[in-house]
């Protein structure tokens, strides 16, 4: 998505004319990835020195992510809603609809955990029609989740929802919930980006099965480029517990996108991309083995196996304080990363006290004042797409140096990583000491 209240609750939104019984409630098949198989079952949330903690309780960087969100490896189970609304009438049928995202989210998530994910969704497959015209429901970019308001936003459609599904659905069941609105309700998404999530928090409104209903991820009219349904990846992760890595304040307009295509939780529209080599140990799916943690002086050399295949070390981390860190990881052409035009070493900097849509991450650009190498589509930030270091070049900050010495015939990078001695500050004195006559 394009926008995102975090640490904000999530419901969806629906209404029903008369709840008709369908094949696909309750119990429809789960649909997994396609060619399923559980590859590894090991995922574990982040720990020792480099795993940065955070500030509060909200989604951010931290490695430990706050109690409310879902789980992101193992097996995860969505539920996915179909909405129209009386001026609005579904011009395609749910199936449509949802082959526009599945197997392909499930895929993409399989892929990039490298099989530690298992994403299963169960279709209702019926369109739910809301009882309102879309206009009044007041829904526009950055609408919030307001319990108290039962006429307008978002609690007013997760009433219809809940009150549409309730006696058919056990909620109980699911992890996180998908509202796939019906493309001609609202604005295009080229015009005005209102796909949102809502969660972690409790929304407020729960359902007869005893369980809150939140971690709900919103769909609205259409993304372009190779792989839309990313934007359905990217709304997930909000309930996995990452946030925005673009900038979201000023209005509807995207201003800066300090990652770039490095991630879709920047960039996900145009060519499909990959997450962070961060992101991935944060959500479990690296392995202790494939994450080298530099948090003592020294100079150390090591190899950085591509995000793009399985197997082998994907991120180094030097943390520069309790909430700062540098990382490394490798960046090469793949099955999700389409736009790398530079194969390299991709180094950013971490902050888990930087709120999400303030820029948490950034990237550190190996060529300055260079238009970039990938420049045909405007949905990425071109200057950022050669940011990655190569044979040769170094980067140093922080007392931290990096070069990057070569790429062996696997594709794989080597890197020379040294961390100077912090030096310790003398203490202070208070001056008046000196004048004090005894």
């Amino acid at each position: 998505m394009k926008f995102l209240a975090i640490t904000v609750m999530v419901i969806t939104t629906l209404a029903l004319t008369s709840p008709v019984a369908s094949q696909a409630e309750p119990g429809d098949e789960e649909e997994a990835a396609a060619g399923h198989t559980t590859a590894t079952t090991d995922g574990r949330r982040p720990s020792g020195p480099c795993a940065l903690r955070g500030i509060d309780d909200t989604v951010s960087e931290a490695a430990d992510t706050p109690p409310g969100f879902t789980r992101s490896y193992g097996t995860v189970r969505a539920l996915t809603l179909f909405v129209d609304f009386p001026d609005a009438r579904a011009e395609d049928s749910p199936e449509e609809r949802y082959d526009e995202f599945f197997p392909a989210v499930a895929d993409y998530y399989r892929t990039s955990s490298y099989g530690r994910l298992d994403y299963r969704s169960t279709p209702v497959r019926r369109w739910i029609h809301m009882s309102r015209p879309y206009e009044a429901y007041g829904i526009e970019r950055g609408t919030p989740f307001d319990p108290g308001s039962d006429e307008e936003g978002y609690h007013a459609l997760s009433k219809e929802i809940v009150k549409a599904v309730d006696d058919t659905v056990d909620f109980r069941r699911f992890d996180l919930i998908n509202v796939l609105v019906t493309p001609n309700a609202g604005p295009p998404a080229t015009e005005d980006v209102q796909s949102v999530t809502f969660a972690g928090s409790p929304t407020g409104l729960g359902t007869k099965d005893g369980v809150p209903f939140k971690n709900v991820s919103f769909i609205w009219s259409r993304q372009t480029g190779d792989s839309p349904y990313r934007v359905l990846n990217h709304e997930n992760a909000h309930s996995f517990g990452l946030p925005d890595l673009y900038y979201t304040r000023g209005g509807s307009g995207l201003l800066r996108t300090p990652v770039g295509h490095w991630d879709p939780m920047d960039e996900d529209w145009g060519p499909s991309n990959d997450f962070l080599a961060w992101h991935k140990w944060k959500l479990g799916w690296l392995a202790p083995d494939q994450v080298n943690c530099l948090a003592t002086p020294g100079t150390r050399t090591l190899t950085l196996t591509p995000t793009s295949v399985t197997g082998g070390t994907k991120l180094a981390v030097v943390p520069l304080s309790r909430t700062r860190a540098l990382t490394l990881e490798a960046r090469a052409p793949g099955p999700l990363d389409h736009m790398v035009c530079r194969p390299g070493v991709l180094i950013t900097t971490v902050a888990t006290d930087v709120a999400s849509g303030a820029g948490p991450v950034r990237t550190s650009d190996a060529t300055p004042g260079s238009a970039g190498c990938y420049t045909t589509d405007l949905n990425v930030n071109a200057r950022l797409s050669d940011a990655t270091y190569v044979t040769g070049q170094r980067q140093s900050g922080s007392g931290v140096t990096v070069k990057v010495l070569g790429r062996d015939t696997g594709g794989n990078w080597r890197v020379t990583v040294r961390r100077a001695p912090r030096i310790p500050r003398p203490p202070v004195t208070d001056p008046a000491s000196d004048d004090d006559p005894d």
